[in-house]
């Protein structure tokens, strides 16, 4: 159902935007805009059985990619590409006894984005909103432990929940769905200069997650507040 959902999401993109070229309504816009990103991620995973945990922050930059296609009445429809490296992972809320852990997880993100834009095209403030689907490609993990980790405070653990500790990332390429809504400010000759808030919900897992493994679920779920400064490559209405 995951896969369905993914399918038919990028589906819907791309056939929203070859309508829109092919039907010719709005104002025809080609316009290429390059820069760069970065910002600050909270995420958790969903596990089953659930893990008590509070926000796992960490850095997020990378490359944005920008090509606007039409102007639909007041409607600026854009697709937009991004490579981005994100520190994601989860941080436990024990109670039970004074041991902390938190494991920090590295992907290189690559979503593909429908943005659709509203406000002053190229001299202004205009809002914007944008979705789609993304791919995750894991790199590398560390974990970061505290306390006094003895065989009695693992036992405490609630519904003796502990696999994840000993667990490594099986999963190496994870998908999901991002979204989110932003404000960009356009100039003349200096570029495009944005700030945007998102939420990634993960459709995959990074644990393996057949019946004799220890988690039916351990998905990715991430805020993000980032900013972006993009520069025009070219740019013809």
């Amino acid at each position: 159902m995951r896969r369905i959902i993914l399918i038919l999401l990028i589906f819907n993109i791309h056939f929203a935007f070859q309508n829109a070229a092919k039907a010719q309504v709005g104002e025809y816009r080609n316009a290429l805009a390059l820069g760069v990103n970065g910002g600050y991620v909270l995420n958790k995973v969903s596990f089953d059985p659930t893990i008590k945990q509070g926000y796992h922050g960490g850095a997020s930059m990378g490359l944005t990619l920008r090509y606007t296609c039409e102007k639909y009445f007041k409607v600026l429809c854009a697709l937009q590409f991004e490579a981005n490296y994100a520190q994601l992972g989860w941080k436990e809320v024990i109670e039970t006894s004074s041991d902390t852990y938190s494991r920090t997880v590295n992907y290189i993100q690559m979503p593909l984005l429908a943005r659709l834009g509203f406000g002053r095209e190229e001299k202004g403030v205009m809002g914007f909103l944008v979705l789609g689907p993304q791919v995750d490609f894991y790199l590398n993990d560390r974990d970061k432990r505290g306390g006094e980790w003895s065989s009695e405070t693992l036992a405490s653990r609630p519904n003796h929940v502990t696999q994840q500790y000993d667990l490594p990332i099986q999963n190496t390429f994870e998908y999901g769905i991002t979204g989110g809504l932003g404000l960009e400010v356009n100039t003349r000759h200096a570029g495009h200069f944005m700030i945007e808030g998102r939420y990634y919900y993960g459709l995959s897992n990074m644990f393996h997650d057949g019946k004799s493994d220890p988690f039916g679920r351990s998905a990715n779920g991430t805020i993000v507040a980032k900013a972006t400064y993009l520069f025009d490559l070219f740019r013809r209405k």
